[in-house]
Order: C-alpha cells, then sequence, then structure tokens
C-alpha cells in the first residue's frame, strides 16, 4: 500500500514557522507568520513526524516493533501473524490469515489516505515474481534502462564482468575521461547490484576510481555493461522449500589492490538456500599474510551473521551454533586458539571477537574446500566455468521464462555437496 499524504499526517514537535503563502496573506495581519501543527512536504522534520505516528497507530492496534529493525512490526493473533515493512511512504505487509490482512488494510484506509497497490510486483526498481514454489526478484526493465541510458544497447556481449587479465590500478598516465559520465554509470551499477551479486566485485573495484577516472577504469566498467547485455534477466530466486538454516561464507583475495596492496574481503550469508546478504570491500588495513587477511574478513562475515541472528529473532527463528565457512585452515585455528604468538600480535584487537563469539557458541568456523568457497566471486575475476557455476549455486538466474518446479529441482542439486558438508 501506499500513503498518498504521507508527509501531511505526521504531528511535529518542534516550533516551526512559515510565511503565508503567496495569494492567501492575511488582509488583517500581512506580517505575521504561520505556525505549523502538522509536517508539510519539503520540510526536513516531515519524515520522522510522518514515521512517529504511523509508529504510534502500529503500537496502539496491538503490533510489536522489531528489536533489531525499527520499520519492521509483527502482529500476532490466535494462530496467524501479519508482518508489516515500512519505507517512507510505502508499506508492504503480508499475512498467513486473509482475514488479518484485509483487517489491517481497512483500518489503515480509515486513519489514512491510503492507496492499495495488490501483490507485490514492483517495489523501488525491483521486480517481483511470486509463484507457490518461490519468489524471484529482478532488475530487467532497470538493466535495460541503463544500456540504453549509457549508449551501451548496442554493444558486442560478454559472458562475464570482469577478465581475470584485469588489474586496475590508478593509471596516472593514462587519459582522462568524463567524471561525471563515469561516476553516474557506477551510481547506476551500485543499485543493480541488489539482485545481481554477480557485478557485486567488478563495481566496487571500478568504484575505487571515481575520484580521477582514466580510460582503462572506463573500459572496465563498460565491460559489466556488456556482460549485462548477456544477462539482461538475471535475479534472484527465493525458494518456499528451503530450510530456514543460517550459514556463511568468507574469503580474502591477499594484497589484491596493486595502489596499497590491501586485501579484498568477499562474505555471503545464506538462509537455506537463499542468498539474504552479501559484500566485496577493500579491508581498512594491510595484511601481514593469507592468514590474517582471512581472519579479518571471517570476522566481518561472523558480525553479520550476529546481526541477522538478531533480526530473525523477531519471526521466531532461533538458532544455535552457525556455520561460518573458511576456506583457510590457519585463520580457524587463530580463532580457535586462544594464545597469543607471533602470528596474531599484530592483528587489530577488534577483529578478536570472532573468537570471543566461538568460544560463546555463537558460530561454528567450519573449512571448506575452495572450489566450494561461495564468497570467491566476490574476491577476484573468475574464469567463466567457475563464475557460472558460483552464480549459479547462489540463486541467480534467469527471469525469462521461469518453470518453478524445474528451478527448484536445479537449485537443490547445486546444493547437495555444500549441504552434505554441513551435516
Amino acid at each position: 500500500m501506499d500513503d498518498k499524504s504521507a508527509f501531511l499526517n505526521g504531528f511535529i514537535e518542534e516550533e516551526v514557522y512559515v510565511r503565508q503563502p503567496p495569494r492567501f496573506e492575511s488582509a488583517r495581519f500581512p506580517d505575521r507568520v504561520y505556525k505549523l501543527r502538522k509536517a508539510l512536504y519539503g520540510l526536513k522534520q516531515a519524515p520522522r513526524a510522518w514515521y512517529a505516528r504511523l509508529k504510534s497507530f502500529l503500537l496502539k492496534s496491538g503490533f510489536v516493533m522489531g528489536s533489531v529493525d525499527k520499520t519492521l512490526f509483527l502482529l500476532s493473533r490466535g494462530g496467524d501473524t501479519l508482518i508489516v515493512q515500512i519505507y517512507v511512504d510505502d508499506i508492504i505487509f503480508s499475512g498467513s490469515s486473509h482475514a488479518l490482512v484485509s483487517s489491517f488494510a481497512e483500518q489503515m484506509s480509515r486513519e489514512f489516505e491510503i492507496s492499495l497497490m495488490g501483490e507485490l510486483q514492483f517495489f523501488l526498481g525491483l521486480q517481483i515474481k511470486q509463484g507457490l514454489e518461490g519468489t524471484f526478484v529482478h532488475q530487467a526493465k532497470y538493466t535495460r534502462d541503463i544500456l540504453k541510458k549509457f549508449n551501451m544497447g548496442d554493444s558486442k556481449p560478454m559472458t562475464t564482468p570482469m577478465s581475470t587479465n584485469t588489474a586496475l590500478d590508478a593509471d596516472e598516465d593514462g587519459e582522462a575521461v568524463d567524471q561525471k559520465e563515469f561516476r553516474g554509470m557506477i551510481g547506476s551499477l551500485l543499485y543493480l547490484t541488489a539482485t545481481s551479486p554477480d557485478i557485486q566485485f567488478a563495481v566496487c573495484l571500478c568504484a575505487r576510481y571515481q575520484a580521477s577516472p582514466r580510460t582503462s577504469h572506463l573500459q572496465a566498467v563498460k565491460r559489466i555493461f556488456r556482460y549485462l547485455k548477456f544477462t539482461p534477466e538475471l535475479g534472484l530466486w527465493y525458494s518456499s522449500g528451503s530450510s530456514l538454516s543460517l550459514r556463511g561464507f568468507s574469503d580474502a583475495d591477499n594484497a589484491s589492490c596493486r595502489i596499497d596492496c590491501k586485501s579484498t574481503s568477499g562474505t555471503c550469508q545464506l538462509l537455506g538456500t537463499s542468498l539474504v546478504s552479501w559484500s566485496s570491500r577493500k579491508q581498512s588495513s594491510v595484511a601481514l599474510s593469507t592468514t590474517e587477511a582471512e581472519y579479518v574478513v571471517a570476522a566481518s562475515c561472523c558480525s553479520q551473521l550476529l546481526w541477522m541472528k538478531a533480526t530473525l529473532r523477531d519471526f521466531s527463528l532461533r538458532f544455535g551454533r552457525i556455520p561460518l565457512l573458511v576456506d583457510s585452515t590457519s585463520a580457524i585455528s587463530i580463532a580457535k586458539n586462544p594464545v597469543l604468538h607471533s602470528r596474531t600480535k599484530h592483528i587489530d584487537v577488534r577483529f578478536h571477537f570472532l573468537r570471543d563469539h566461538y568460544e560463546k557458541e555463537d558460530i561454528e568456523l567450519i573449512h571448506v574446500v575452495s572450489a566450494n568457497q561461495l564468497a570467491d566471486i566476490f574476491t577476484k575475476p573468475l574464469e567463466f566455468d567457475a563464475f557460472t557455476r558460483l552464480r549459479g549455486e547462489l540463486g541467480v538466474l534467469q527471469a525469462e521464462g521461469i518453470d518453478n518446479a524445474l528451478i527448484k529441482g536445479e537449485i537443490e542439486s547445486q546444493w547437495t555437496g555444500l549441504i552434505a558438508l554441513l551435516v
């Protein structure tokens, strides 16, 4: 649902005054101003006032606010549950009972000027296809729009977003390109990574050179667009039959940055077979060894898993020791061995909370062979075969001509080996 006048419904607590609108001036008091009781569009307090008003209404209606996500509200009535997620003036809601959903829609319509949009199919540029076997989220229309916007619609398709021979650096002797256009391309691609984790590494690597882009950087970005030309229909598949088991993968490419020799961290977190969170970023400090680089990224993945664990608790999902799969036995040994020695004395103290949570039995560190390390796709450019295999195992599939039952079988077969490792 959408609130047509969200920013006009909030009561403001501060004293705010506005001048009299043109052609509506008071003849008796032409020099006076108006004191606002409710918010107006354009007022910086308006979003906060709207959220406070909506939160107050939902809490009075029996909802419980999420302990981690303050825009999440849940209502339990009998054996049924209603979930409400707020994004400014857009509200996504779903429930286990049709009567409960209808009652909520009627309540909101009486209190606010609401427009019911029906089943969720399009949201903030995301296209959603829902079926009995699961949900598919993609940005095919947005992909075609940015290809057309940057005149890449007729470009030659490429099978991977970045060549394995690509090694970007500052390239100070290279020819400078239009910074505004380059930043526009990077910004458009960054939004696309919301449903395309397969381009996450390539986009983040190119984004490091926005301050002074060169021809070599622009060519790398255009390579990503040519890959999108090859795969405009890719998106994320969330199977309804997937088990609700939380796990994480972490990997690092040691000293991969050619400028400052910092490592690249890659992490991904999955709920069952569904990818729900991922990242690719350069580490903040220089690692003295591959072991240290792997240890640092495992700590980052651990913090994300703990946040997800706390968030899922609002949905009455409880997890014990969460598997964290790392392909470095040395990093696992450091986390399991709380002894200070020459290999760990220089590691920043903040990263040792990985060891702390291992001892608290919040996570379980498991070694995984590099071939089955899903986070590898977020740390370096890969050959076509390895790239497409990892992409499929992450649940990144084609949108056009989806057969839900076939896709479900494909995903489960791809995960058979990895699930066997965890059992």
